[in-house]
């Protein structure tokens, strides 16, 4: 899965979710996952082509994708001739519905749609007429309404009865991870809070009361990271948002994430992002609305 690369999408622990609305003549990011959830909605791309998983298949002029936590997606233009595709992003975080909210009664049709979601769903056409003005327009709400729209538009959606998964039930997601871990949350939420200032494994390890070396071995294996990639991952995710959002210079960026030396900072933003920051920030068009 070399080929594969870790988005670390601009959502911060106090976000509910983003929405990323553009008008392209093709698309250009490679193959990826992320940790998040995503609804994506694609209008007038026929021809194009989208791989899920293990799944390959050439897309229509309407189409909305429903894409599980870490499971490998990507959009090309292949055969797509249109000089106009609409493409509009929902991202948020997994925990945004936490199970025993999902296991409530009125919650059943979501889980059961989460659940296929880790390989992938595919809405029918009937379903994205419905919905696809909703989708559009939600950016226009705010706080709250917003939030319950999008609950709404979910809960439209996990009630379809033709959706179709995607992947192969056999396709193995390597990238899946279940941190199940208070001691895991704790140090990520250090992280979040405190990313712009100088963090270490000796900070890291008092906090969660272990030693060191448990500790590294611990976030090792929980979440497939090291504790310093783990770091770097939450410094970009804040300086990407930072890209967006501001019109500060690429050095105040990097000083204000955390990074006291902007050599190192683009190298790392360029192997995850596959270009520099300056690139990333010229070569960003639509509107990301964070809610």
């Amino acid at each position: 899965m070399n080929n594969i690369i870790k988005e670390i999408t601009p959502l911060t622990q106090n976000d509910c979710f983003t929405i990323f609305s553009r008008i392209k003549k093709e698309f250009d990011f490679p193959l990826h996952f992320h940790e998040e959830y995503e609804l994506n909605l694609i209008l007038n791309a026929a021809g194009a082509k989208r791989m899920v998983g293990d799944n390959v298949e050439e897309i229509t002029d309407m189409e909305l994708v429903l894409v599980g936590p870490n499971l490998s997606h990507v959009w090309t233009t292949h055969h797509c001739k249109s000089e106009e595709i609409t493409e509009v992003t929902i991202q948020w975080h997994r925990d945004l519905f936490d199970d025993k909210m999902l296991r409530r009664n009125q919650l059943t049709f979501i889980r059961r749609m989460f659940e296929r979601s880790v390989r992938g769903i595919l809405f029918p056409k009937e379903t994205v007429e419905k919905l696809y003005k909703r989708i559009l327009a939600i950016n226009q709400l705010q706080g709250f309404d917003s939030v319950l729209e999008l609950i709404s538009i979910l809960h439209e959606l996990s009630t379809s009865k033709s959706m179709r998964v995607l992947s192969d039930a056999t396709f193995n997601n390597d990238q899946v991870l279940n941190y199940n871990s208070r001691r895991i949350d704790k140090a990520f939420e250090f992280m979040h809070a405190n990313f712009h200032k100088p963090i270490n494994l000796k900070d890291l390890s008092k906090l969660v009361s272990m030693t060191e070396v448990s500790f590294s071995r611990f976030i090792k294996k929980r979440t497939g990271n090291t504790f310093i990639d783990s770091l770097n991952d939450i410094r970009l995710g804040h300086a990407t948002r930072m890209l967006i959002e501001t019109t500060h210079s690429v050095a105040e960026i990097s000083y204000n994430c955390g990074f006291n030396n902007i050599s190192n900072f683009n190298r790392l933003f360029k192997k995850k992002k596959r270009c520099t920051p300056k690139e990333f920030r010229e070569n960003f068009s639509g509107t990301r609305v964070f809610i």
